[in-house]
C-alpha cells in the first residue's frame, strides 16, 4: 500500500488553514509564515493574500512578536543592544522594528548593567569565569567595547584590564 501523495492547496481558504496550523506551533514572524508558505508551493500571490489575512486577524503582528521575544530572549541569557536587534533581523523582523523593540524593552537598564547580568548568569550555572573569558562571553553576548571594559574594572578591577 502506497503512501498517498499531497497536493499543494489550492484555495485561499487552504492556504490560510496551512499556515494557522503552522502558527499553532510557534509564534512566528510575516517572513516565517512567508517561506513556509512559498516553500509548500504558495504564489507570492497566494502568500501575499494570506499574510495580508493573518495580519487582519492579528496573527501576525512583528511588532508584538519582536517585544515578546526579546522578554522570553532576556531572561534566558540577558545581552547587548546589538546582538538581540540581530537576532530579531535573522527573523525577518525589520530593523526598525527590531530597534524599536529592543530599546522598549531594555528602556530601564542600561547596557552595563545588561553585562553585569549577563555575566552573573553565566556564574549562576556553577561556572567560574575569568577576565579573558568574561571579555570573550560579553564580546560574544553583543555588548560594546567600552561597556565591556567598564564591566571589567567593575568586576574584576584595575588589574582585570592588564592581565
Amino acid at each position: 500500500m502506497g503512501a498517498k501523495k499531497r497536493t499543494a492547496p489550492s484555495s485561499h481558504e487552504e492556504w490560510m488553514h496551512l499556515a494557522v496550523r503552522y502558527l499553532a506551533r510557534w509564534d512566528r514572524t510575516v517572513a516565517q509564515v512567508e517561506q513556509f508558505l512559498l516553500s509548500k508551493g504558495a504564489s507570492a500571490a497566494q502568500a501575499k493574500q494570506a499574510l495580508s489575512r493573518l495580519s487582519d486577524l492579528r496573527y501576525l503582528d512583528d511588532r508584538a512578536y519582536a517585544g515578546r521575544w526579546v522578554e522570553s530572549r532576556m531572561a534566558r541569557q540577558p545581552m547587548g543592544r546589538e546582538r538581540l536587534s540581530a537576532e530579531l533581523q535573522a527573523k525577518g523582523i525589520q530593523e526598525a522594528v527590531a530597534e524599536e523593540a529592543v530599546q522598549e524593552a531594555l528602556r530601564e537598564i542600561d547596557e552595563e548593567t545588561l553585562a553585569r547580568r549577563a555575566l552573573k548568569a553565566w556564574q549562576r550555572k556553577g561556572r567560574r569565569v575569568s577576565v579573558l573569558q568574561a571579555v570573550r562571553l560579553l564580546r560574544q553576548w553583543g555588548f560594546e567595547e567600552e561597556t565591556i571594559e567598564r564591566t571589567i574594572r567593575a568586576r574584576f578591577g584595575h588589574e582585570g584590564l592588564d592581565s
